[in-house]
């Protein structure tokens, strides 16, 4: 039956409203970060490892990305994260070597592992950095890795590493330099980093990794002040050595990545007890639902310590 003028206006102004409203729904959708739009059902979040649980920066037979991938595959977990200073070549026929032994095994790439620094007065300097991380978003994207870890960096003032953790990553800035100088310089470098980021599709997940990032405010200081869903936070839960759990909280409605970090044999630089049941309350709070990335940094022998590890966190986020 052909339809009256009035059901025909009536059913076509109620089409033009909602598509107007899907018109407006989308343009907001754009503008917001993405880990604000989390699905309404949880469920259980997938377990990852990150290659430099096997490697540690000392097990030189667990260098070799491929024996991580196998033993991830073996120990059964559901992706891996790749440590890019691991890794041995970055040529494309190795890269796409990466990805098919990975989907052949049934494993995501879901990370990769990256390092800069912004900390320093010297803009050529900078510049060397935001070009090195502009290139790691493209190794990301080579290997189908949709985030990487990006860092604020550090003033470099400390003796080595081991000084740096000994102080719980609090080191005096540059003689003559402040903190509160190197926010812009952190800001404008990953804000140069966007484009590249929007190109590959490579979300930018900067860590709470010392430096500025060495506090939640830290860390949401760098990313409000970029305001991009390009750039938003890899949530380490072994880096925060106070008020861990409340900082935690504070970084888990922008993370897209969440490290986890476990002490089998006890830990190299310090162990810390975290309660992974009240973590994966307190995500599951937030709708995180994206990886669960392990980082063994216990000095059990990774063969071992891993699994056990992967143990506790299927028990808790499963």
């Amino acid at each position: 039956m052909k339809p009256d003028r009035r059901t025909f206006l009536a059913a076509s102004g109620a089409a033009l409203g909602f598509r107007a409203a899907a018109s407006t729904g989308s343009a907001q959708a754009s503008q917001e970060d993405a880990p604000q739009n989390r699905g309404a059902a949880p469920r259980p979040n997938r377990i990852a490892v990150s290659t430099y649980s096997f490697w540690q920066f000392r097990n030189k037979d667990l260098r070799g990305i491929e024996t991580c991938i196998d033993l991830a595959a073996e120990m059964g977990f559901d992706g891996v994260e790749i440590l890019h200073r691991q890794m041995e070549r970055e040529d494309n026929d190795y890269l796409q070597r990466l990805k098919r032994r990975a989907f052949l095994l049934g494993l995501d790439l879901c990370g990769f592992s990256t390092h800069q620094t912004f900390l320093s007065p010297d803009r050529q300097v900078r510049q060397k950095n935001i070009d090195h991380t502009i290139r790691c978003i493209e190794l990301a994207y080579a290997l189908g890795i949709p985030t990487i870890r990006v860092n604020t960096g550090t003033w470099g003032t400390s003796r080595n590493f081991n000084e740096l953790m000994k102080n719980k990553g609090i080191e005096p800035p540059l003689k003559g330099h402040t903190d509160e100088e190197a926010f812009p310089w952190v800001i404008d470098s990953l804000t140069a980093c966007l484009r590249a980021a929007e190109r590959c599709g490579v979300t930018m997940g900067l860590e709470n990794h010392w430096g500025l990032g060495r506090t939640a405010q830290g860390v949401l200081r760098v990313v409000d002040g970029v305001k991009s869903q390009w750039l938003q936070v890899t949530l380490d839960t072994g880096n925060f050595l106070e008020n861990m759990y409340a900082q935690i909280e504070m970084l888990a409605p922008r993370a897209v990545l969440v490290q986890a970090k476990t002490y089998h044999g006890g830990g190299t630089w310090y162990t810390l007890d975290i309660d992974y049941n009240r973590i994966a309350t307190l995500l599951r709070k937030h709708r995180y639902q994206g990886y669960i990335s392990l980082e063994f940094e216990g000095n059990e022998n990774p063969r071992t310590g891993i699994p056990r590890s992967l143990t506790t966190l299927r028990r808790a986020f499963g």
